[in-house]
């Protein structure tokens, strides 16, 4: 019989390729890990991993026992969202990762919502970049997170995990009243909707926009300083890849995650950046925001097979009733 934490450990090694990564992940050591894998081996009676340098790559007979892994893991999630679901009422921890924008616009409405309907839960939330929570939600560490993925940063898929759409918003250049580009130096402004900070203008509800209107625009700030969130995190991905498209490599100042702070560094002439509508809800004055035709969207990730869990749909449904009304996002369904 095969051993269910042995498998877990097969599946983690398959996503991480080191013992070493395995082991940190899981709370072991590398020696425990690699007792544990040899042990599963004997257990199948083939070898399930091979090893290539400092890394580990697994056997066909390997690979096909993680897709089977996989299914048993769903299985239980769905056999654990069936007996939690028997209990009367929900009490205990829901472990909740979100990054940062959504922490600051929907969760806190989210919360309130989910503590008046269900007061025995324990909502223990962890705000974390999206691009570090697939090994989060996959080792139990969180049970629902999240997540965002960009135009030009798609989700990468993950075979352990689900997620249901929440809403859509569009992203902004932002820049100083005061920094135009050489093309609107000379009066040429592109047509962009625009509004600037602490007002709007009802321009931005029909983009004007299509094809490749953000590269046009991306373009005329080739020679600006750039803001931009830290190495590793999708925003920063985003925002390299657009200005690549556009033709060009960033040049980048200052690396700060918080949008809110990125607009007071726009503001005061130290860069441009790029600001999803909820990062930009509220600007401070000499702010310019020009819509561009680019989207993020955002999407609740749980484990596969726990959708169906008590206090993850709790949870769902008390984000859902409680999105911000922005005139721009699009609340998903």
């Amino acid at each position: 019989m095969l051993d269910v934490r042995r498998l877990r450990l097969l599946r983690e090694l398959s996503y991480r390729g080191t013992i070493a990564a395995v082991a940190e992940a899981m709370t072991f050591t590398p020696s425990a890990v690699s007792q544990q894998l040899a042990a599963l081996e004997r257990e199948a009676g083939v070898a399930l991993l091979e090893r290539t340098g400092r890394r580990v790559a697994l056997t066909p007979a390997g690979v096909a026992l993680v897709g089977h892994a996989e299914a048993v893991l769903e299985r239980l999630e769905q056999a654990s969202a069936e007996l939690a679901a028997a209990h009367t009422s929900l009490v205990g921890a829901i472990r909740v990762g979100a990054f940062p924008t959504a922490t600051r616009t929907i969760l806190p409405a989210a919360l309130a919502a989910l503590g008046r309907d269900h007061p025995g839960l324990e909502p223990m939330v962890d705000e974390i970049d999206p691009a570090e929570v697939a090994p989060r939600l996959r080792t139990g560490d969180l049970d629902v997170a999240l997540v965002h993925e960009y135009d030009f940063v798609p989700a990468l898929p993950d075979l352990a995990l689900d997620a249901e759409p929440l809403l859509e918003e569009p992203m902004y250049l932002a820049s100083g009243d005061a920094d135009d580009p050489p093309a609107r130096r000379h009066g040429t402004s592109g047509g962009a909707p625009v509004r600037h900070g602490g007002t709007s203008d009802g321009a931005g509800d029909s983009p004007a926009w299509h094809g490749d209107g953000a590269v046009d625009v991306l373009a005329r700030w080739r020679d600006a300083s750039w803001i931009v969130s830290k190495p590793g995190t999708l925003c920063h991905t985003m925002t390299v890849r657009a200005c690549q498209a556009a033709g060009f490599a960033p040049r980048i100042r200052h690396h700060i995650d918080d949008f809110a702070t990125v607009l007071a560094m726009v503001a005061v002439g130290q860069g441009v950046a790029l600001v999803p509508e909820l990062g930009a809800a509220d600007p401070p004055g000499g702010v310019r925001l020009t819509e561009l035709p680019m989207r993020r969207r955002t999407q609740i990730a749980f484990r596969r097979g726990a959708s169906a869990h008590p206090a993850v749909a709790a949870f769902t449904t008390a984000l859902r009733s409680s999105l911000p009304g922005d005139r721009h996002v699009r609340h998903a369904r």
